[in-house]
């Protein structure tokens, strides 16, 4: 299991490290090449292949190894070694000279797929039409096989099919809810082993699996608002510390959300778009990726601040509404503050909705900022004005 997330990190790494200038989206190193992006051209790789993208795919031919990451998976190219495809869709096409190893919603193998190691599927819907010269090992919720299997075979899936060209030559093991029919000609009947299975029992298997385990162990109660307290003391330290030590800007940026806070949560959204597409904007040159666990590092700030900032206004215009003095004293600033994030953490807890309004209280906070971040560099526009065109009072220094 190990060996294969190092892949895939590998895999999506080094094939987004591509140079966006390349036409082909191809990268050749030392024999093998690093493919990013919709790119169809032929392969002739000398020794692995390595792709990821929305759309992948692969024609041409492999001298070893192909590792193939994206929505939509779709590998004609005779692979000379093993083949490792993840995606929503995977199609494989082309015979496969090691293992096949394929995980997504689909998963088919065409005629052509012949395999000449072992394969192994796991999927929402799969489908095998190409012979397997090793083992199979398949699991889905819906699997066929129309296909020759020389070695052993296990199948496990809530429904399974056999076509006529499905052959096992070893062992067929295969669970499901209910025994399945199996042809004789599939297998003669001393060599199938029906394992029935039941979803409570895997689940009950997977708690017992756990009991014993020191970490990971299911968390109690206590520590369950341990950690909640922690974060919450986290948000309000933050919180308490701009109120401290920045009064003249948070009050800028109160005043900017409450004047306009339909225009803060349109801003908000543009912002954290943006901020969102500097991942892989800085991802597709090799400069640029040193930068992306600092974009990642930034998006976290900007989110946690404009978390705090959202339910601080939100906290601030609930006062003024019952009558609280507009200037209030920093210790009542502090104690909305607090306030605020205790209600609006707790309403995490609440599905759905609780998280909506915790989203729109993000969007709310990054939206001040970002108006404050266009008056700089477009200039202001002038004051705050509230409904009747006035200037919006309120002084927190």
């Amino acid at each position: 299991m190990d060996g294969l997330k190092r892949t895939l990190l590998v895999c999506v790494a080094l094939a987004l490290a591509s140079p966006c200038s390349a036409q082909s989206g191809d990268r050749e190193l030392g024999g093998d090449i690093f493919r990013s992006g919709d790119t169809q051209t032929p392969l002739n790789a000398a020794r692995d292949v390595l792709a990821a993208g929305a759309t992948v795919s692969l024609d041409g031919a492999v001298a070893e190894d192909t590792h193939a990451a994206g929505f939509d998976v779709d590998v004609d190219a005779a692979t000379g070694g093993d083949l490792l495809a993840v995606g929503m869709s995977v199609s494989v096409g082309g015979p496969v000279g090691g293992d096949l190893t394929a995980s997504g919603f689909s998963v088919r193998t065409a005629r052509g797929a012949s395999i000449a190691g072992n394969a192994r599927l796991a999927g929402a819907r799969l489908t095998l039409d190409g012979p397997v010269e090793g083992a199979l090992a398949a699991v889905g919720a819906k699997v066929t096989l129309n296909a020759a299997v020389a070695g052993d075979a296990l199948l496990t899936g809530e429904t399974l099919t056999f076509g006529p060209d499905a052959r096992v030559g070893g062992t067929l093991t295969y669970s499901a809810p209910e025994q399945v029919e199996i042809p004789a000609r599939v297998a003669p009947a001393d060599r199938i082993r029906y394992e029935p299975y039941q979803r409570s029992e895997m689940a009950e298997r997977a708690r017992h699996m756990w009991e014993d385990q020191d970490f990971p162990g299911r968390p109690d109660f206590l520590s369950l608002l341990g950690g909640f307290l922690v974060t919450l003391g986290f948000f309000v330290v933050i919180g308490a510390l701009c109120l401290t030590l920045a009064p003249a800007t948070v009050r800028h940026l109160r005043e900017r959300i409450d004047a306009r806070p339909g225009m803060s949560l349109v801003l908000g959204t543009l912002g954290l778009s943006i901020l969102f597409g500097l991942v892989p904007i800085s991802a597709m040159t090799v400069v640029g990726i040193p930068l992306v666990p600092i974009v990642v590092l930034v998006v976290l700030l900007v989110w946690t601040l404009g978390y705090i900032l959202g339910t601080y206004v939100l906290a601030m215009r609930v006062l003024r509404g019952l009558g609280a003095d507009p200037r209030p004293a920093i210790w009542i600033r502090l104690l909305a503050l607090v306030i605020g994030v205790s209600i609006a953490a707790l309403l995490n807890f609440i599905p759905v909705l609780g998280w909506m309004v915790n989203f729109a209280l993000v969007l709310l906070g990054i939206g001040g900022m970002t108006t404050a971040l266009f008056e700089r560099l477009i200039g202001n526009p002038g004051p705050a004005l509230d409904v009747d065109m006035r200037p919006v009072e309120g002084d927190e220094r």
